[in-house]
């Protein structure tokens, strides 16, 4: 008779196998379900004797739809390859968004190079008001209600940073009670 335990160690699980007589035989992993967005592809090229030699860079958004979130960069010779590297990226780069009721606690403002965006808590029922690149982070964050404005520049790359800037200074209640020594009823 075969027994299969499974373990939790951050993002993924692993169901180890026993035999009878509680011998280890073998184990399995399997990723945690997560979204994975692509934002931005580029197409560089470099020129050489025979002609132009193309590369590309994608920027990618990875989250699990329940708080947490991350973003990458992937550069190759291929799509498909560049892609993947950026979700490898993304994976290692995740952070914990704070969430009230699939929205964000308070107003706040993120920034990266020129990029800026503000990101708004709105009511029930009123949807991800955000443009491509804010939209895609906040959408693999798990965020379902919110309104956002970007503010300046307009670059995929800097506005997805902005936006991880933003949701980073996020703290929750009980942490800024804890802070200021009181108790969350009081703030």
């Amino acid at each position: 008779m075969v027994e299969f335990r499974l373990l939790q160690r951050g993002l993924e699980n692993k169901a180890l196998i026993f035999d009878k007589e509680d011998r280890l035989i073998g184990e399995e992993t399997q990723e945690a379900q997560l979204i994975d967005k692509v934002v931005h592809i580029s197409r560089t090229a470099k020129v050489v004797k025979g002609g132009r030699r193309f590369s590309f860079s994608a920027v990618v958004v990875v989250g699990d739809g329940n708080g947490k979130v991350g973003h990458g960069l992937g550069k190759a010779n291929e799509v498909p390859e560049a892609i993947r590297k950026g979700v490898e990226n993304a994976k290692k780069s995740m952070i914990e968004v704070v969430l009230v009721d699939r929205t964000i606690p308070y107003e706040v403002i993120g920034k990266f190079g020129a990029g800026e965006v503000l990101l708004k808590p709105a009511s029930q029922g009123t949807g991800v008001i955000a443009g491509g690149a804010v939209r895609a982070v906040l959408e693999a964050a798990g965020v379902q209600n919110i309104l956002t404005k970007c503010m300046r520049s307009h670059n995929p790359h800097n506005l997805v940073k902005a936006t991880f800037n933003g949701l980073s200074q996020l703290r929750s209640r009980d942490t800024i009670a804890a802070w200021r020594g009181k108790q969350p009823s009081e703030i």
